[in-house]
């Protein structure tokens, strides 16, 4: 969700910006040891952000004062581990603040928290339980995206809720009313945005197989035919071949 520009209160503002900043710092940290180590990675890094740039980009009304979209988190959460989407993700969000007035600078550290860092988190632990339990990587992507959606938004409602309770019922009575409001447009978001995030993983897995292999993503393949020496193909060990000098059995 992108909280709108001065929709928190000072107070709420400045802390949510104080619980972001060391997650923020420690991601920039994980992104420069990743192209550090991998400059490979470089590319992917960037569509990863992309992609999260341009779904969040999709924006829906929903509650006063914020908004639905899709998220994209998920996708460099599984790729790159969440830390890395915690700067890439308050990238994204600054830029749309700045450029698209989707959110704002004053409720940035709130956004930050709900969408760069609470979703990734969650949808990563989503991915490896899938995994752990026997799915395959598109149920276990499909958990991931949809969850880290979902995490976004519940954790959106609860910063409203607590910024500005209800009258009656308080800070429990404000959070269900959230929750349900943005439930209409954010479930089928979540939806969507799993089955997206399978779709691309299918052309990963194909185009992109070797970086996948080497980010931990799938197991690489076991050797194949077309991979065996050309001496065992022929049925003959090096041991066993004839002397090279000679022309002789060794």
């Amino acid at each position: 969700m992108h909280i709108a520009e001065g929709f928190l209160p000072p107070a709420h503002a400045i802390g949510w910006t104080v619980a972001a900043a060391p997650f923020v710092v420690h991601g920039a940290r994980a992104v420069v040891k990743e192209v550090r180590e991998n400059p490979e990675s470089t590319l992917l890094l960037g569509a990863a952000g992309a992609f999260t740039f341009v779904l969040s980009a999709i924006k829906l009304p929903s509650v006063t004062g914020s908004s639905s979209h899709p998220t994209g988190t998920g996708l460099g959460a599984v790729l790159f581990k969440p830390p890395v989407m915690a700067l890439l993700g308050t990238i994204v969000l600054l830029f749309q603040a700045l450029l698209l007035a989707h959110g704002g600078l004053t409720t940035l550290g709130a956004n930050v928290f709900s969408m760069a860092i609470v979703g990734p988190w969650a949808g990563y632990g989503a991915y490896l339980l899938t995994r752990r339990l026997g799915g395959g990587l598109l149920p276990a992507v499909f958990a991931a995206m949809a969850l880290s959606d979902l995490a976004t938004y519940v954790t959106t409602a609860l910063q409203l809720a607590w910024a500005h309770p209800d009258a009656e019922s308080g800070f429990l009575g404000a959070a269900v009313k959230f929750l349900g409001v943005f439930a209409v447009t954010q479930i089928p978001l979540a939806i969507g945005e799993g089955l997206l995030g399978v779709l691309l993983f299918r052309v990963l897995t194909v185009n992109a197989r070797p970086e996948l292999e080497r980010l931990g993503v799938l197991t690489p393949e076991p050797a194949g035919p077309a991979e065996v020496s050309r001496d065992e193909v022929h049925g003959v060990s090096r041991a066993q071949a004839p002397d090279e000098t000679t022309g002789g059995e060794r």
